[in-house]
């Protein structure tokens, strides 16, 4: 269990809306994209002949980007230059985008197989803000999140989702830019101070800094703790569990 920051309870008491990154902070689906870019790089980087791929790799270059920037940075670690392409390419085309559609396709697959369900302790955390009236939204570099979203049952706690589909098709920078969380606090009427951000990914703890959001909530699911702290979060928990005390209380009825 992990004890909170001296100013995180006035923060969350203060906060009108949670904005919850989704793989890895609302459910266990960074597991299904560590499997899903395993498959694709394992071979992938063998076949060319550089560093094999290993979990480490998903943590420095690929989590918390959109699928695209994750495959660039992936192989500018190894070295190895292709064509961006367009996100049309097949998944058997040797360009950035081909690899991304590719990884996108094994990821499908991999859900299809073994399904998801959100973490217990985020699920709690998640219906106590609901019950005491705050705004949710999930804001994901993820293209898949309604679907998973749909698939662990909590698709229709979130009025609000910014993900990847709407990310491309509004413009909007990817983490660490700020910009779509700062779209989903402007859904809602809010300016970035009213806001929290939850995240598990270095990406994304910096883009919550780099929009001057009110808290940046760090959720350690194997990025470390002084990695999300050092890249932005000012409170770092195992399980948003350790947080529900801290949040707004639902009011009580006297009638």
């Amino acid at each position: 269990m992990t004890t909170p920051t001296r100013r995180t309870p006035a923060r969350l008491a203060d906060t009108r809306a949670l904005l919850f990154d989704l793989d890895g902070v609302l459910t266990p689906t960074a597991d299904v994209h560590m499997r899903a870019w395993s498959r694709l790089f394992t071979p992938y980087l063998e076949a060319h002949g550089v560093a094999p791929y290993t979990q480490a790799d998903y943590f420095a270059f690929i989590d918390g980007k959109p699928r695209y920037d994750g495959v660039r940075s992936l192989l500018e670690s190894r070295g190895i230059e292709l064509p961006l392409g367009t996100p049309d390419d097949a998944p058997d085309d040797d360009t950035v985008c081909g690899l991304g559609n590719r990884k996108n396709a094994e990821f499908t697959a991999e859900l299809d197989e073994h399904g998801v369900e959100p973490y217990p302790g985020s699920l709690r955390f998640l219906t106590t803000a609901i019950e005491a009236g705050l705004h949710v939204a999930v804001v994901s570099s993820s293209a898949n999140a309604v679907v998973v979203l749909r698939t662990a049952g909590i698709l229709d706690r979130f009025p609000v989702v910014v993900d990847g589909l709407v990310a491309r098709q509004d413009g909007l920078a990817g983490k660490p830019a700020p910009d779509t969380y700062l779209d989903a606090a402007g859904r809602f009427g809010l300016t970035a101070a009213e806001c929290v951000v939850v995240e598990d990914a270095t990406s994304g703890v910096e883009a919550g800094r780099n929009g001057a959001f009110g808290l940046v909530i760090g959720v350690d699911r194997g990025a470390g703790a002084d990695a999300l702290r050092e890249h932005g979060a000012d409170v770092v928990v195992t399980d948003l569990a350790d947080l529900i005390t801290e949040l707004p209380q639902p009011a009580v009825s006297t009638t």
